[in-house]
């Protein structure tokens, strides 16, 4: 049971009514991890806006959800591991296989390695990468946009799974549970 209230959008009041009825009118449902952050307008409004400029970048949608496959498992969040699977078998089609390889950090695909091998090494040291990491991303073919949109999609999901797990938000019964501990 989550620690914060799960905001019913038929109860929500004001901002997060609003911000609510469009996450409803985008996915078709409204998970709980909004309804944990809509305790907070801002909070919610945050999180929508900061993953909506993120969508409008370089990288596809594949390679959005490995990144947050890999930082869900490196931030042990069971909730944004279940959801962020859901979604990239659903939209971007991945299978169980490359699931398992992109929590461990690599992938079949070697661009994709290259990016969620430097999404891993952003998450692990915390972002304190090194020069040598920075080189490796470079000579692996990402670019300078590529590189600075990595970095704002861990941010953006470590602050997913903090949220998550603080709150102790209950993954929603529409997604299959997928747990951290391989």
């Amino acid at each position: 049971m989550s620690r914060l209230p799960l905001i019913q959008p038929e109860d929500a009041t004001g901002p997060a009514a609003e911000l609510l009825a469009g996450v409803r009118n985008v996915l078709g449902v409204t998970p709980n991890m909004v309804k944990a952050m809509a305790n907070s307008a801002t909070v919610l409004d945050a999180y929508l806006e900061f993953n909506a400029a993120l969508a409008d970048g370089v990288l596809p949608v594949g390679i959005r959800e490995r990144i947050a496959i890999l930082v869900a498992q490196e931030n042990e969040c069971d909730y944004c591991l279940s959801a962020h699977s859901f979604a990239a078998s659903r939209q971007a089609k991945l299978d169980n296989d490359e699931l398992r390889r992109v929590r461990n950090g690599t992938s079949s695909d070697p661009r994709s390695e290259a990016i969620v091998g430097f999404a891993a090494a952003v998450v692990r040291c915390r972002g304190d990468i090194t020069e040598e990491q920075l080189r490796q991303a470079r000579a692996s073919g990402l670019t300078e946009q590529e590189i600075a949109e990595v970095v704002g999609h861990v941010a953006l999901n470590v602050f997913s799974n903090y949220f998550n797990k603080a709150a102790d938000v209950e993954i929603d019964a529409a997604w299959p549970s997928v747990r951290h501990d391989l």
